[in-house]
């Protein structure tokens, strides 16, 4: 699966932006997505996972409650809604493609990775 991510930019603290990810095929509903990131200098982390119905999200501690995790099959497309940002939230974002139906939660469950969008959270 090919994943193109976009929708990162530079945004004050407090404020939201909104992620998206288009999927290439028409098996796009068959997979769990998912979103990490990785910030300078750290390890890519989970952000929050979804499963192949949009029925099951989960979240990493750092997002509960400010991120939430979307899709919409017909589109082919993932979403991440990120409010109330802090600085610590700025990273490239990569939405990713699970190997299986379940919405991945580690880098392990990944099957394809997008390029990564920017975000960049000013204090």
């Amino acid at each position: 699966v090919q994943l193109q991510a976009s929708g990162g930019g530079l945004v004050q603290a407090g404020g939201s932006l909104r992620l998206s990810c288009a999927a290439s095929e028409r098996t796009f509903s068959r997979y769990g997505m998912g979103w990490f990131r990785q910030a300078p200098g750290k390890e890519r982390e989970w952000v929050a996972g979804i499963d192949w119905s949009g029925a099951g999200t989960y979240y990493a501690d750092s997002g509960e409650g400010r991120f939430t995790i979307s899709r919409d099959n017909a589109k082919n497309t993932v979403y991440l809604q990120m409010g109330s940002l802090t600085p610590e939230d700025t990273a490239v974002y990569y939405c990713a493609a699970g190997r299986t139906s379940l919405a991945p939660t580690a880098t392990l469950h990944i099957d394809s990775w997008g390029q990564g969008t920017l975000v960049t959270v000013s204090s």
